[in-house]
Formats: structure tokens, sequence, C-alpha cells
């Protein structure tokens, strides 16, 4: 009774316990997949966390058993790719539950699948959009970095070219020469008497 006063003073956990599962047979089926990590290995982990682990055609015939309600044509690149990564999560977590309770008829699957479709379709959604802005930002990160290990190679193989060296010779004497030249004019200048026009002289 004392650890499920906190729960029942707590409705908005409550609702969550709920929506992450289902009672089938007198036994709670977890619908959150995030629920199994203990009994994860790292390569279930990364297939479950990682989107585009499931093949297209995988996908695509499942959008309308998860989606009946979408017209996928009508949809941005951004917002189908989204829900097929929500499809995706959909299937893994099926084959999760499966796997960690076989005892499952096709009946009961059948009815975890309906709870899961309403209670979870947004937590997927948000899931993978999470996912996927952070691979793009992941992607962009990595092009900047091979954009200046490239730009910084073909400099150093630039400078490293012996014709580069032949042409750089002349050029570097010539900017020498110049600043030099620079330094001994400015410094006569700097010595050079100051002029002072005479004053006016007042009439007596």
């Amino acid at each position: 009774m004392a650890s499920s006063a906190p729960l029942q003073q707590n409705p908005q956990l409550q609702r969550r316990l709920q929506q992450d599962s289902i009672e089938l047979a007198g036994k709670t089926i977890y619908l959150n997949p995030f629920l199994y990590w203990r009994r994860f290995d790292a390569n279930t982990d990364r297939w479950l966390r990682e989107p585009g682990q499931l093949n297209e055609d995988q996908i695509s015939t499942n959008r309308v058993r998860f989606y009946p309600e979408l017209v996928w044509d009508s949809l941005s690149d951004e917002e189908r790719a989204v829900k097929d990564g929500s499809v995706e999560m959909f299937l893994k977590s099926l084959e999760l539950i499966s796997t960690f309770n076989p005892e499952l008829t096709a009946g009961q699957l059948l009815e975890l699948e309906r709870k899961m479709a309403v209670t979870k379709k947004k937590a997927f959604e948000h899931w993978v959009g999470k996912s996927l802005r952070r691979r793009s930002q992941e992607e962009k990160a990595e092009k900047r970095r091979f954009s200046r290990q490239r730009w910084v190679r073909e400099w150093r193989e630039w400078l490293a070219d012996p014709t580069t060296g032949r042409a750089l010779l002349p050029l570097t004497g010539l900017i020498l020469t110049a600043g030099f030249l620079g330094w001994h004019l400015g410094s006569q200048q700097f010595c050079r008497e100051l002029i002072l026009q005479p004053g006016v002289q007042r009439s007596r």
C-alpha cells in the first residue's frame, strides 16, 4: 500500500505508466521499447535507437497499418521521413515485445498493437524527429571537418610543390624589399625637420 501511494498521488505518472503498458492475461506488458533496455545488448540498443535500420519496402508496406488516415503523397520530405521513422519504431517495438514475451498469442499481439498505435504514435514521432535532427547536425559537422581537412591538405601539397617554391622565392624577395623600402622612407619622413611658416609681423 505504501508503494502505491505516490503513484496515486501523481496522476501524471500514473497516466504515463498506463500509456507505456498494457495488462494481458494478468501480466503487464510494456509498450515503450526503451523499458526493456536492461535486457538489451549493445547491438540491439543501436538497432532500436538509430532510424534507417529496416529496409524501405518493409516500412512502406506497413505505412497504412499504423497511419491509415494519412495521404502520404501530400506530406513533405521532412514529414514523410518522421512518419516512416515512426513506422520503423512500431515494427521494432513489436519485434522486441514478441521476443521478450514469446507467450503472447496473435490476438493479444493485435490488441497490444492497437493500443500502441493510439498511445505511442506522438512519442515515436517526437523521438524520431530528434534523432533525425541530431543526425543531420552530425553530418553537417562531419562535412565541415572534412572540408577543413581537405583545404589544409591542398595548401600543404601546394606549398610542398617545387614549382610553388620557385614561384614564391622572387615574390618573397619582392615583399621583403618593398617592406624595407617602406620602412626606410618612413624613417626619413620622421627625421625631416619640421618647417614652420613665419608669423605675420605687426605693423608699427
